[in-house]
């Protein structure tokens, strides 16, 4: 065996090391520090000096060396293999195919973990750099490749990363500094391994609840959604965006633009939109992420109105490139060009794909596997004049721009023994306090929480003891279905109550569990009649239900509805007359209302990482104080799944006459929804003026008082409504500012936030913004007052 097959066999029976045991698990409790490495920042390159480095270069550069630099392939394409679709354990890449792709193909980017498995920094830093090692040495131009990672609640793919709450727990934790604290730690922690390029964050509107990956969203409200994905772009690429500092990665914002509305509510499949709904609810987050800078974006594997993203010149170039000015890297999705041919048949054979989305605004192509196909067809378009030079100049100048940006032609590489605070525990504990701010109490009939520690306990359902549900997928793997190899150090709802108040004091009986080989909705009954006598001789049932880790295609769902067994054991569990305290971890609201009514509490989790378990024990037993607050309408039935932001019809009062009907908006909990330990008093909501021209600002303010018996924080959204509008009907309510703020008992503390006019106007039929004269009502909880908008 040589010394270097050795090393990269030494480092994966590493990653193999049993996992510490369940003694040695404790939750963080140490204070933050400034996350450092070794390695002093670059000093940011101008946009002028780049731009100057980038057209001397692409000056010198051939047909062929532009189309590689415009081509992404997956790893499995250069390791060893029986195939180009899998690699060989222990991990080698393979000295063939790496000269194929980056020196005869001249192939500039790779993505992806092979064999869909998280690595060690040290494999993932020699693995990286050997492919490095032959594009800087060996290509004529030495130009680096750069590669990517679905780095999307921490490094996904790192063995020992940080892994934070995903999105929808984030959002409901309504803080922007966490948010932006988060990407921080998973931008040093991408770059320990030794990977500049995060594929996140997700950006999409997040309103269907129908869909695989609302997880992956900041929910259903495009103001919460900029304003968060702002926080976390600034996190990755850091405030100015000096991707030059080896603890910051590029971003890429995902996925434009209207992924998460499909007619269906399955994945990949032809959204309706507007031009209105458009650029009212889809465009904003995208545009505020854009403006902070985001260096690439990933385009949506869907369609909108017929027409593939992919092949759309009106959206990718006009609207995102001319419109929006964004002067990044468009990059597709896995095989989406392919996907226009075969599975779209918007496109007559693969070169016509091709052909079709490069001239949309493609910059670079997600191969993933067959290169050779992407790169000799576009080379020949180029040459018959079907694709002009200059759409190929403008994607390469967007590619090279990144990679200058990042630094990677003077430091290619990142070495993980420069980053002393990988996994550190204070990076756990920013992954704590996220989980104990997002998570979010939504029923507590008479105070029964928090519970007493010396409450005699039982933890029922599948959700109970699992690793894997707390996290989701994307953790260790895509489905997140070898999450329990790699977290069992971490602690699990069932160890967590078990710490808090122990051993002696809990009973586990699961009920029902998951066929964790299986799809994700595959579950069983598993000592339902034993948990059910287990019920009549605890204080307390503590009931975790949801879903098991799912993504995308393998995600898609047909019912709504909390699963029958699930449900059965809630029901056969609330028969037995002891209080049950519902506690909910899951991807999507499943529907609960046949077995709400008699939960004693609701606790939504999310999906919150691995110290998920931690938070929620903390706070079930009164450590924390609940904060959290719904990013989305939780809907009561399958067929009622009408977002907060929707029309004045949605609410209709009855009706006089012959014709006498109602809308009845009825959702299980509303957005905004999140209940306390404490109790928080409003009063006196004022604007500083009655009335005011379109183009004056409005400041907003309100005193907020902890009017219960601890310390707590409180979310304050303020609301608008537009009380007539001429083109388009008004939505009932918009959410225009929040902030959290955290209360003594007792305090009370003036809340003010400035209104610019005219982000109250909407977009009308054409999608462009229309602000009208007239009456406005603003809302802050059971406050409102209202003002005029003149000319």
């Amino acid at each position: 065996m040589s010394f270097s097959r050795f090393v990269v066999f030494a480092l994966f029976a590493s990653l193999a090391a049993p996992a510490a045991t369940h003694a040695q698990k404790a939750r963080p409790r140490q204070p933050a520090r400034t996350t450092k490495t070794t390695r002093p920042a670059a000093a940011p390159l101008t946009e002028d000096a780049i731009a100057r480095q980038v057209d001397v270069l692409l000056a010198q550069m051939t047909l062929e060396e532009k189309v590689g630099q415009m081509t992404q392939v997956t790893i499995d394409a250069v390791t060893q293999g029986k195939n180009r679709y899998s690699s060989d354990e222990p991990l080698a890449l393979d000295p063939a195919d790496l000269q194929k792709v980056l020196v005869d193909y001249k192939i500039g980017s790779v993505l992806n973990s092979a064999n869909n498995r998280a690595r060690t920094p040290e494999l993932w830093y020699t693995t990286v750099k050997q492919m490095q090692d032959v594009a800087t040495q060996k290509t004529r131009l030495k130009i680096p490749i750069i590669y990517g990672i679905d780095a999307v609640h921490g490094e996904t793919y790192t063995a020992g990363a940080t892994m934070f709450p995903q999105e929808i727990a984030q959002a409901a934790s309504r803080n922007r500094a966490l948010v932006r604290r988060g990407a921080e730690i998973s931008a040093y922690e991408t770059r320990a391994s030794n990977i500049p390029w995060a594929f996140s964050p997700v950006l999409d509107l997040g309103s269907d609840a129908r869909s695989p990956r609302q997880w992956e969203t900041f929910g259903e409200d495009p103001y919460l959604i900029s304003e968060l994905g702002v926080q976390m772009v600034r996190g990755y690429e850091g405030e100015p965006n000096n991707l030059g500092d080896p603890t910051k990665v590029a971003s890429s914002i995902k996925h434009f633009l209207g992924y998460q509305v499909p007619q269906s509510g399955k994945d990949r499949t032809n959204a309706y939109i507007s031009d209105e709904a458009l650029y009212e609810y889809h465009v904003p987050p995208f545009r505020a992420a854009v403006a902070a800078g985001a260096h690439t974006i990933m385009i949506n594997s869907g369609l909108i109105n017929g027409v593939p993203m992919h092949a759309n010149y009106a959206l990718l170039t006009k609207l995102l490139k001319q419109d929006m000015g964004f002067k990044g890297l468009a990059v597709t999705d896995w095989q989406d060009i392919e996907n226009l041919y075969t599975r779209d048949h918007f496109a007559k054979d693969q070169k016509d794909a091709i052909r079709l989305a490069i001239n949309a605004g493609i910059d670079m192509s997600m191969v993933p596997y067959q290169y050779e196909q992407f790169c000799d067809n576009l080379v020949a378009l180029v040459k018959e004049g079907q694709v002009k030079q200059e759409r190929i100049d403008d994607a390469v100048r967007r590619v090279l721009r990144v990679k200058y940006a990042l630094n990677l032609f003077q430091q290619p590489n990142t070495n993980r023994q420069d980053y002393p605070l990988f996994g550190s525990k204070e990076h756990e504990q920013a992954s704590y306090q996220m989980a104990a701010e997002a998570i979010t109490l939504l029923k507590n009939t008479d105070n029964i929480l928090p519970l007493k520690k010396t409450s005699k306990v039982l933890l029922a359902g599948p959700n109970a003891n699992s690793m894997r549900t707390l996290n989701g997928a994307w953790t260790y793997s895509w489905q997140g279905e070898k999450t329990e190899e790699f977290a069992q150090q971490y602690n699990t709802i069932l160890e967590a109550v078990q710490k808090e108040i122990g051993a002696q004091n809990v009973q586990h009986v699961p009920g029902v569990s998951y066929k964790m080989d299986g799809k994700y909705y595959e579950e069983y009954a598993d000592k339902l009649d034993e948990a059910v006598a287990a019920a009549r001789n605890v204080d307390v049932v503590l009931l975790c239900l949801g879903e098991n880790s799912y993504v995308e295609k393998p995600g898609d769902l047909n019912d709504l509805y909390l699963s029958d067994l699930q449900t059965q054991l809630a029901q056969r569990l609330l028969a037995t007359g002891k209080p049950v305290v519902l506690v909910l971890n899951e991807g999507r609201p499943r529907v609960i209302s046949r077995i709400e009514p008699g939960m004693k509490a609701v606790v939504q989790t999310y999906l919150p990482g691995n110290f998920g378990g931690d938070a929620l024990a903390d706070i079930l037993f009164g450590d924390v104080n609940p904060s959290g607050k719904l990013p989305y309408t939780y809907p009561r039935y399958p067929n009622a799944l009408i977002s907060y932001i929707h029309k004045y019809a949605e609410e209709q009062s009855k009706a006089e006459g012959a014709y006498n009907y109602e809308a009845d908006y009825n959702p299980q909990y509303k957005f905004g929804d999140g209940l306390s330990y404490t109790t928080f008093r409003y009063a006196n909501l004022t604007v500083d003026k009655a009335s005011l021209p379109k183009t004056g600002q409005l400041t907003v303010s309100v005193q907020v008082t902890n009017s219960g018996a601890r310390a707590g924080q409180e979310a304050v959204h303020l609301y608008s409504s537009d009380l007539y509008a001429s083109l388009v009907a008004p939505d009932m309510r918009r959410l225009r500012r929040f902030e959290k703020v955290n209360l003594k008992p007792g305090e009370t503390r003036t809340v003010t936030f400035t209104l610019p006019v005219s982000e109250l106007s909407y977009a009308g039929p054409d999608g462009k913004p229309v602000l009208e004269a007239g009456e406005f009502e603003l809302r802050i909880a059971d406050q409102t007052t209202k003002f005029m908008v003149t000319e």
